[in-house]
């Protein structure tokens, strides 16, 4: 039976997921039901149970794969850098139908030259505080890794965002403050201002843009560490 459910990335309500990991702590039953499906070594057959599981779910929730963790291992804090994107539309007319569950309507052409060269002033390590929701504890400090606008087609754009962590909003604020930028009521140097400033603009993107792609993890003999480390607090150079 489960103990606790740990994820990769705590997402905002309405942010989406198609790489999202978890990691489920399970205590034995004081007597086996006979309901877990077993190999013919006598362990748990997660193949089986993915499709169990997709059957009970909801239609919007998919487990994809399933394995035995490794040891140490932790869905949050042994992760090394977390990928997500956010989708925008500057077209006059707003979204295409079929986007709207995923993609921002934006009522003003944008120019990715002026988002890409704010976004250029943004990365690295940094303390993040102006960019992230307050919360009393925890550190806002992150290594922002990639942070790179492209028009997909003639009216949608969309932005690839990579860091070792993000705190709270973080992705939504940046892309919030970047679109300002985009076009033309801000300048190209005003997001590292804000950033320099410690205090927290109030454009933030809404949530339904933006989708969690992926989380990369070190080698499994590294993961314990790895989880040790990032729970230290971190200090910004």
């Amino acid at each position: 039976m489960p103990k606790s459910v740990v994820v990769a990335g705590r997402t905002d309500a309405g942010v989406h997921a198609t790489g999202q990991v978890v990691h489920v702590d399970v205590v034995p039953l004081s007597e086996p039901s006979g309901r877990v499906p077993v190999s013919s070594e006598g362990i748990p057959d997660l193949t089986r149970m993915v499709g169990r599981w997709n059957r009970l779910l909801p239609g919007d929730v998919r487990v994809l794969g399933a394995r035995v963790a490794p040891e140490g291992f932790d869905a949050r804090f042994s992760a090394i850098r977390r990928h997500y994107r956010y989708r925008v539309s500057d077209a006059p007319w707003g979204v295409d139908p079929l986007r709207r569950h995923d993609t921002l309507a934006w009522n003003r052409p944008l120019s990715t030259d002026a988002m890409n060269a704010a976004a250029a002033e943004l990365l690295g390590l940094h303390d993040f505080a102006a960019y992230c929701k307050q919360r009393d504890t925890g550190t806002t400090i992150r290594e922002l890794q990639h942070l790179e606008w492209t028009r997909v087609d003639d009216h949608l754009l969309e932005v690839r965002v990579s860091a070792d962590a993000f705190c709270h909003s973080m992705v939504r604020s940046l892309v919030g403050v970047l679109l300002l930028v985009g076009d033309g009521r801000r300048t190209d140097a005003w997001p590292a201002k804000v950033l320099e400033s410690g205090i927290r603009d109030s454009a933030v993107a809404p949530a339904h843009g933006l989708t969690l792609l992926g989380v990369d993890y070190p080698p499994d003999e590294e993961l314990a560490a790895r989880a040790e480390q990032t729970r230290n607090v971190r200090t910004a150079p």
